[in-house]
């Protein structure tokens, strides 16, 4: 009895693990910021002429009606949400319904030993191996453990050491080295 118990209890923690993870997965992208080259739709109930879909410019700011110039890069969708929330309520519109959603996002870019060096539409879930593949794969000469990532962080761009297995970021610039015998 003590055993089954020990072993029900071993299985829902693997089962609550698993679940934080998963949901640690989703959040990341639930916490993605803008750049430039992320294509947006924002909708206002009722309101078409509110209602736009843009692609967001390197200087990182739209012009929205009666708002304005707005600067959206590196602000969240729900940031963006509250931000035309605020901007449109009160004297436009008493209790606006705002929706902000991802239409599509920047490219990633990758480079090196890889068959079709260049820039890819992002797709969420990719991971180095993946958008090797979409970049027609390794070359013989490729080294998988020998990867960069240059991406940019809020601050300032990064280079980060990766494995094949890690995921992608949208404007992320892979750079796949060659390796030595």
């Amino acid at each position: 009895m003590v055993n089954s118990l020990k072993f029900a209890f071993g299985i829902c923690l693997l089962f609550l693990t698993y679940c934080s993870q998963a949901q640690q997965g989703n959040l990341s992208m639930s916490q993605y910021r803008l750049g430039a080259g992320d294509k947006i739709a924002i909708k206002v109930y009722g309101e078409e002429q509110l209602s736009v879909e843009t692609r967001l410019p390197d200087v990182g700011t739209i012009s929205y009606p009666f708002l304005g110039e707005v600067k959206l890069v590196g602000l969240t969708l729900s940031e963006v949400e509250a931000l035309i929330y605020e901007g449109l309520r009160g004297d436009y519109l008493v209790n606006p319904s705002v929706s902000v959603t991802m239409v599509e996002y920047r490219p990633f870019f990758i480079d090196g030993e890889v068959k079709k060096p260049g820039g890819y539409p992002y797709q969420p879930g990719l991971s180095v191996n993946k958008a090797a593949a979409l970049a027609g794969g390794y070359t013989e000469r490729a080294s998988k453990s020998d990867i960069q990532i240059i991406r940019d962080m809020g601050n300032g761009k990064q280079t980060l050491e990766v494995a094949v297995s890690s995921m992608i970021q949208p404007g992320d610039i892979i750079t796949v080295n060659q390796r030595f015998f």
